[in-house]
């Protein structure tokens, strides 16, 4: 019976047994079926070896001196890296108080002395299909944590994980957010005076940090436009102080592109920031295909967004009215109303500031998505 076939490698099985002799058999006839054994002669030796390289599957017996069989099973269940361990306890004891205490402590399996070595490489490659099958699972969802960590902060990650079917499947709804257009001023003529790999490494220098601060103020980074970025606040979870943090965004952005600058002397020289802020109904969701999605906001209220971003000077933060009302932490000045390309209507428009006391949330540099 190979059971390399299940994994595409040699499985892994931890032999815990107190007795030479049992922990011989077990280990010849798994080893002839194409696993890699470790043995160990007490409990405490067998956990050691599992906390260090997390087995496939591990066959316990429970008397075994400075830790028994079922409190191991017990402290491997309880651990995240041997909880999904498949473990079977192998014993001589047959009765239903020793099975009661072995499934209590969170066994799979149940198999009394004297055995069969086929039942018992049968009941091994069962349990080990199951473990596949856990791993191909978990394997997914490192894959999903690792898109997810890219776009969204990671407390919002782990809510949109609790119910995945609802907040990734492919369509939209409309919500109501605040979206943040920022876009580096003087950036075309930095790239006639710079070469190529000089332009990549400078926008990497600057959207490192920037999109860095989209997370730390919760909000939803959905993509690079050339020179500049945008993000959202609002979806895909809703709080009542989304435009306020899409607000600090903005003011945390200028003074981290500002520090920048001064950091890195002549070559930021010339380039500022222009921000724009919206709040407004747009229909957030996955838009594409089942096979590319992206997650992101369509609608007016991203134009408009789009537009005060542009009508921004070097170094300015424009908002919308109807973001303004929403914002009780700031410098307000009003401006005369702004017609936009595209609208008939006029826009009412802020020139904001920060508070003498604001303090930004400080900058973190996320770890490398998972």
């Amino acid at each position: 019976m190979d059971l390399k076939a299940i994994f595409d490698r040699a499985p892994r099985i931890l032999v815990a047994d107190d007795d030479w002799l049992n922990r011989d058999l077990l280990k010849t006839y798994l080893t002839s079926s194409g696993c890699e054994v470790f043995v160990a002669s007490d409990g405490q030796a067998a956990l050691e070896l599992a906390m260090e390289a997390p087995p496939d599957l591990a066959l316990i017996d429970v008397q075994m001196p400075r830790m028994d069989g079922v409190e191991l099973c017990r402290i491997m269940k309880s651990m995240p890296e041997t909880r999904f361990v498949p473990i079977v306890i192998v014993t001589a004891f047959d009765t239903d108080e020793e099975k009661i205490k072995a499934i209590d402590a969170g066994a799979d399996d149940f198999i009394s002395k004297p055995y069969s070595s086929l039942i018992l490489l049968t009941r091994v490659r069962s349990l080990l299909r199951m473990k596949k099958l856990n791993d191909d699972v978990e394997a997914r969802n490192r894959l999903l944590r690792k898109v997810l960590d890219r776009y969204v902060a990671v407390d919002v990650a782990d809510i949109i994980l609790t119910d995945p079917e609802h907040y990734l499947k492919l369509g939209g709804e409309t919500r109501m957010v605040t979206i943040l257009f920022a876009d580096i001023r003087g950036f075309t003529k930095f790239t006639e005076q710079h070469t190529a790999p000089q332009v990549i490494e400078t926008l990497n220098r600057i959207f490192d940090p920037l999109s860095n601060l989209i997370f730390a103020y919760r909000g939803t980074f959905d993509k690079y436009l050339g020179d500049g970025l945008m993000a959202f606040y609002g979806a895909p979870l809703s709080e009542p102080d989304d435009a306020q943090r899409a607000l600090n965004t903005a003011f945390a952005m200028q003074r981290l592109f500002h520090t920048l600058r001064k950091d890195t002397g002549y070559l930021l020289k010339g380039l500022d920031l222009g921000i724009g802020l919206h709040s407004g109904e747009a229909v957030v969701g996955n838009i594409g295909s089942d096979f590319v999605m992206d997650y992101t906001v369509v609608g007016d209220a991203v134009n408009v967004a789009k537009r005060l971003q542009e009508a921004a000077k070097e170094g300015q933060i424009l908002m919308s009215e109807a973001t303004a009302d929403q914002i009780t932490d700031a410098t307000k000045e009003k401006l005369a109303p702004i017609f936009l390309p595209g609208r008939q209507e006029a826009v009412t428009v802020y020139l904001v500031q920060p508070p003498e006391e604001f303090e930004e949330m400080p900058y973190r540099k996320r770890s490398s998505p998972r």
